[in-house]
């Protein structure tokens, strides 16, 4: 059944997000994250997201991964979507088309008057051009100008993938897939998780063979900032690494016991990370909460997460 959701149309950041408390990393412990010392050194304490510095996240560039609201949409997609626009997120990252086609999806987004310009799909495995050129043709129906791989590292058991030769084919196939791409008129990248971060058998890590063997003219990467210190990597050094080749983040926070917080509840220290946003490449910055609308909290409660999101966004100053 379909959820009125009327939100006020913002004229600014609706409200200060100084006014969530947030956390100290030093309280983190190596069990609770499960890296020792993950948040040492200048990335210990996060600020409050009003800070004293001169720089901003342009909010034009500010987005939200619509997995967040999955639930929320599937029960009532142009509500969500005008919800959304109240909030002032312009754009948005889509996570498939809720049960339309892509032309439907288009409509729905051009009615609440925002952009999908970044797209959640994953490459075929085994890769198959036919399937692949399909989703590029969908990805430019919806209007997106990048599409992204999702999802990668377990096994058939479900276990992490610790060979090698496994990210060395994937990293084949992610080559093939920027190809295609850039002929669509379509910028490629790679979303990570910690399962990337886990050592292989030859010492190296998936992150290692990913970003050591694909084209950096066909293949971004979209650095999960949660998922980068779950993996127990700090992201300033992933993007001293990488230069150029961060050009989207997911801005999602990490709570004390190692799970998700909504922005400036958590732990980490986003201020620090953007301040090397030039030298990353950065050209959106992506909310996103996974458990946003699962239980104890209703789906409706991810709006509240997107509202959260824009205004810490918003607000940042380093």
């Amino acid at each position: 059944m379909d959820q009125q959701i009327n939100q006020p149309e913002p004229t600014a950041v609706s409200e200060p997000v100084s006014r969530r408390a947030v956390l100290r990393a030093a309280t983190v412990s190596a069990a609770a994250v499960g890296a020792a010392g993950m948040f040492a050194g200048p990335a210990a304490a996060a600020p409050a997201a009003q800070s004293h510095g001169r720089r901003r996240v342009p909010v034009d560039r500010i987005s939200i991964q619509l997995y967040t609201l999955r639930d929320q949409l599937a029960a009532d997609l142009p509500g969500t979507l005008d919800a959304l626009r109240r909030i002032g997120y312009r754009r948005v990252e889509h996570a498939g088309f809720v049960g339309r086609t892509a032309a439907q999806f288009r409509a729905a987004l051009d009615e609440a008057g925002l952009r999908a310009t970044s797209g959640h799909t994953g490459i075929p495995q085994p890769f198959d051009a036919a399937t692949w050129e399909q989703a590029l043709a969908d990805a430019n129906v919806v209007g997106c100008k990048k599409i992204v791989h999702p999802y990668f590292g377990r096994d058939a058991s479900g276990q992490a993938i610790r060979d090698p030769n496994v990210y060395r084919a994937l990293a084949r196939d992610l080559n093939k897939a920027g190809r295609m791409a850039e002929r669509a008129g379509l910028d490629f990248g790679y979303h990570n998780h910690q399962l990337e971060f886990v050592p292989l058998t030859d010492g190296s890590t998936g992150f290692d063979i990913l970003t050591g063997q694909t084209d950096p003219r066909l293949v971004h990467f979209e650095l999960d900032l949660y998922w980068t210190w779950r993996g127990a990597h700090d992201p300033v050094d992933v993007i001293r690494a990488n230069r150029g080749r961060i050009r989207q983040v997911h801005v999602k926070d990490l709570d004390v016991e190692g799970g998700f917080a909504d922005l400036g509840d958590g732990l980490i220290d986003f201020g620090r990370i953007f301040a090397h946003e030039r030298e990353a490449g950065i050209e959106e910055y992506i909310v996103e909460r996974d458990d946003a609308g699962t239980p104890p909290r209703s789906p409706a409660d991810a709006l509240d997460t997107a509202r959260v999101g824009f205004d810490y966004l918003a607000s940042l100053r380093y």
